[in-house]
């Protein structure tokens, strides 16, 4: 946002009335058209609603669409680690079926590039076909104010998380382990390690 444009907005005027609901995410791809409509069908159990030809759009639930894809061929590639938008995060309704995505998406060689749980949440993250990053988790509280004072309490000393073994919770979950078990977050965090800040970087 530019200083003219900073200046004029005047914060204390009126009440912020916050949105419903995210509606939507709309991705532009360069040479990848067909691949990325093919990765969020298969992904997020996607379909397509209307196929506009170098536009389509995409739901997995009863939005009229909750992703579109727009081809252009004259957008610049994005360099790596670039400035902007760093990923999108969709949430699963418990671990179960967030170790079945991830058993399902393995099977088709998607596999994801760190594992994290970071406290409020678990989360898998997986690059698209045009890099863009892509988050699956789940909550690990159902009262979200117990995740919000969980990372007022824990942030300060690891805002990042710990990494975690999908393959082991999938045995363990498959073995009979109690699900909650397996994403409850630790009460005495250490900071961040060195490789899991690489991950997370070199993506």
């Amino acid at each position: 946002m530019s200083k003219s444009t900073t200046s004029v907005i005047d914060t204390t005027s009126e009440t912020a009335i916050s949105p419903r609901k995210l509606a939507h995410v709309v991705l532009r791809t360069k040479s990848n058209f067909d691949a990325m409509v093919k990765w969020y069908c298969f992904v997020l159990g996607a379909k397509i609603v209307f196929n506009a030809r170098r536009l389509i759009f995409l739901s997995y639930d009863d939005e009229h669409h909750r992703i579109a894809i727009a081809a252009s061929e004259d957008l610049a590639e994005l360099p790596s680690r670039s400035a902007g938008l760093d990923h999108i995060s969709f949430t699963y309704e418990d671990i179960g079926a967030l170790l079945t995505i991830y058993a399902r998406l393995r099977q088709a060689g998607i596999l994801p590039f760190v594992c994290i749980n970071h406290g409020p949440t678990t989360s898998l993250y997986y690059n698209d076909p045009d890099h863009n990053r892509i988050e699956l988790q789940v909550d690990n509280f159902a009262d979200m104010s117990e995740a919000t004072l969980l990372m007022q309490e824990q942030f300060s000393i690891n805002p990042v998380g710990a990494e975690f073994d999908p393959e082991e919770l999938l045995a363990r979950l498959r073995a009979g382990a109690v699900p909650a078990e397996l994403i409850r977050p630790t009460r005495q965090p250490s900071p961040p390690t060195r490789e899991l800040i690489a991950k997370i970087i070199s993506s």
